[in-house]
C-alpha cells in the first residue's frame, strides 16, 4: 500500500474557525487526518496527515489555497519564523514509496501552487534544487517581510516556481520531501531571552552543537518562560534524550533548568522507544518481542488499515448501518475507485513483460497515469458525497421560521446532486481510458481489465440515481435542466443511457 505523510504548517494558530476550514480543505480531498497542533505563542497551526500519493497531493493544493484565501500576513505576528499563509508542506515516505517519490510529489505541487495560486514556491530539503535550499532555514531567512524585499531583485532569492515576487498577503511557500523528524521543545524555569538565545545557539548543529539539530529560543510570554524549540532532523543520530541532556547542561550555565517538554505533531514509535531505552538503561531488551502491541502486529492480531480484507468489511458494515451516510453516492464513488484500481493493476502487470510491443507502452502507461488520478479523485469523491448530504440534513434540521432555511436547504441539494455528477463524470472518464488500455493489455489481465469495466459502469448507473432523486427538490428549473443534461451526456458517453 502506497502511504505518504504530509505535515503542512500554516500561519494561525489562535482562530480555531480559520484552522477548522484548512483542515476542512485537506479532508475534502479524501486525506486521513492524524493530528491538528496549534499554539497561540507561535501563531501557528501543524496539521498532519496521510493518504495515497494522489491523494495527498491534492489534499496539500487545498491546504494552500484556503490557506491563501483567509490568511493575511500583513496581520500575522507569531513566535515562530514564517514567510508564507501556508509557511511549508513536506511531504514523507510512510509505506510503499521512496524519498525520491516524495521528492516529485513536491515539484508537482510546488508548479501547480505556482502556477494556480500565484504564490512563489521554494523546494527545500530532498527536494532543493540548490544545496543551499537543502536546509529550510535557509530558504525561510528573513521570513515574509525581508523576502518582500528581496525577491525579484537578488538572484539567490528567486523561487523555484511561480511569479519573483511575493504574494501581497499570501507571502511564499518551501515545499520539499524529507523523512521523519521530532518536532521537540524544552521549556526553561526562566524568563531570560539573551539566556534562550545562547542555549539555543550552542545546541544546534549550525552553532557548533549537536549534529541533526536545529534550535531556536521562543518567547512564551504568556507563561513567563523561554522555549527552546528544537528540529531532530535524524533522531537516531541525535536522540531525545540526547537533546534533553545537553539543553539541561547548557541551562545549568544560566541558573535555570528543563522544567518541562513538548512534542509537536507526531513522530515515530521508535523515537520514543529509543528514549525510554535510554533513560532505563535497558538490557538485553528486544522491543520487537517483549513490547505487547508490536508482537501483536507481528503475528496479524491487530490488523489495520493496509489489510484490505479488513479494509473491505470495513466498508461494508459502514454502508450497512443505519446512518444516513456514506449511502449510494459514496458507494459509487467506491465502486469507482474500485475500477480504476483493477484497470491500474492490468496495465501495470501488461507493462511488466519484457515481451511487449513498444508501441503499447506509451498508450499504457497514459492510461495507467489518468486510472491513479482518478482512483485518487474518487476517493475525494467518496467523502464528498456524504458531506453534501450532511450539510443539507444539517440545513433541514434548521428552525422552520429562520429566514436563511429556503436558500440553505436549496444550496444543499444543488451540492447533493452535484456531487454524484462528478463522480459520473469521473466514472465515464476511468472507463473510457479502460476501454483504450483493454486491447493493448495481457490476454492473462482480459478478465480485469473486463472487472473494471463493469465496475466504472456501475458507479455511474448509482451515481445517476443520487443525481435523480436531488433533482426533485431543487426548484430552479435552470439548475435542474442543465443538471440533466450533463448527466445524459455522462450516461451516453459510458454507454449506459
Amino acid at each position: 500500500m502506497k502511504l505518504v505523510e504530509c505535515v503542512p504548517n500554516f500561519s494561525e494558530g489562535r482562530d480555531k474557525a480559520k484552522v477548522a476550514k484548512i483542515v476542512a480543505a485537506a479532508k475534502s480531498a479524501g486525506a486521513t487526518i492524524l493530528d491538528v497542533e496549534t499554539d497561540a505563542d507561535h501563531h501557528r497551526c501543524v496539521l498532519s496527515f496521510v493518504g495515497a500519493p494522489e491523494t495527498c497531493l491534492e489534499a496539500c493544493f487545498r491546504v494552500a489555497k484556503t490557506s491563501a484565501e483567509i490568511i493575511d500576513l500583513t496581520k500575522h505576528k507569531g513566535e515562530h519564523p514564517r514567510m508564507g499563509a501556508v509557511d511549508v508542506i513536506p511531504f514523507i515516505p510512510v509505506s510503499g514509496v521512496t524519498i525520491a517519490d516524495c521528492a516529485k510529489l513536491a515539484e508537482a505541487l510546488g508548479e501547480r501552487i505556482g502556477r494556480e495560486l500565484n504564490i512563489p514556491v521554494y523546494l527545500y530539503d530532498r527536494a532543493a534544487r540548490r544545496p543551499e535550499r537543502k536546509d529550510l532555514a535557509n530558504v525561510r531567512k528573513g521570513q515574509f517581510e525581508g523576502l518582500r524585499d528581496l525577491i525579484g531583485k537578488d538572484e539567490s532569492r528567486t523561487p523555484d516556481f511561480g511569479p519573483n515576487r511575493i504574494h501581497p498577503t499570501a507571502g511564499a511557500v518551501a515545499v520539499g520531501a524529507r523523512e521523519q523528524i521530532v518536532n521537540f521543545n524544552l521549556n526553561l524555569d526562566s524568563g531570560n531571552m539573551a539566556a534562550g538565545k545562547d542555549i539555543a545557539k550552542r545546541l544546534r548543529a549550525s552553532g557548533g552543537g549537536l549534529p541533526a539539530v536545529r534550535g531556536k529560543e521562543i518567547e512564551l510570554a504568556a507563561r513567563r518562560q523561554v522555549q527552546i524549540s528544537t528540529v531532530l532532523t535524524d533522531y537516531k543520530t541525535s536522540s531525545m534524550r540526547r537533546v534533553l541532556d545537553e539543553a539541561g547542561r547548557l541551562a545549568a550555565d544560566h541558573n535555570a533548568r528543563v522544567k518541562t517538554t513538548e512534542i509537536v505533531g507526531l513522530l515515530p514509535r521508535q523515537a520514543l522507544l529509543d528514549f525510554a531505552i535510554e533513560t532505563l538503561n535497558l538490557e538485553n531488551f528486544n522491543p520487537d518481542v517483549q513490547i505487547l502491541e508490536n508482537r501483536l502486529e507481528a503475528v496479524g492480531a491487530l490488523g489495520g488499515a493496509s489489510d484490505w480484507r479488513r479494509a473491505g468489511a470495513a466498508v461494508g458494515e459502514a454502508l450497512a448501518n443505519t446512518d444516513a451516510t456514506p449511502g449510494g453516492g459514496s458507494a459509487a464513488a467506491i465502486a469507482g475507485a474500485m475500477g480504476c484500481g483493477l484497470g491500474q493493476m492490468a496495465a501495470g502487470i501488461t507493462l511488466k513483460s519484457k515481451k511487449l510491443d513498444e508501441a503499447k507502452r506509451p498508450p499504457l502507461s497514459a492510461a495507467l497515469a489518468t486510472l491513479g488520478r482518478l482512483r485518487s479523485a474518487f476517493d475525494a469523491l467518496a467523502a464528498e458525497d456524504a458531506a453534501a448530504f450532511d450539510a443539507f440534513m444539517a440545513a433541514m434540521s434548521l428552525p422552520k421560521d429562520d429566514p436563511s432555511r429556503p436558500a440553505k436547504m436549496q444550496a444543499g441539494l444543488r451540492r447533493a446532486a452535484e456531487a454524484p455528477l462528478q463522480t459520473a463524470q469521473a466514472a465515464a472518464e476511468a472507463l473510457a481510458a479502460v476501454r483504450a488500455a483493454a486491447p493493448l493489455a495481457g490476454a492473462a489481465v482480459a478478465s480485469d481489465m473486463n472487472c473494471a469495466a463493469h465496475l466504472l459502469k456501475a458507479a455511474a448507473l448509482c451515481a445517476a440515481e443520487n443525481v435523480r432523486i436531488n433533482l426533485g427538490g431543487i426548484k430552479d428549473g435552470s439548475v435542474v435542466k442543465d443538471l440533466e443534461t450533463r448527466l445524459n451526456a455522462t450516461l451516453s458517453a459510458c454507454g449506459c443511457s
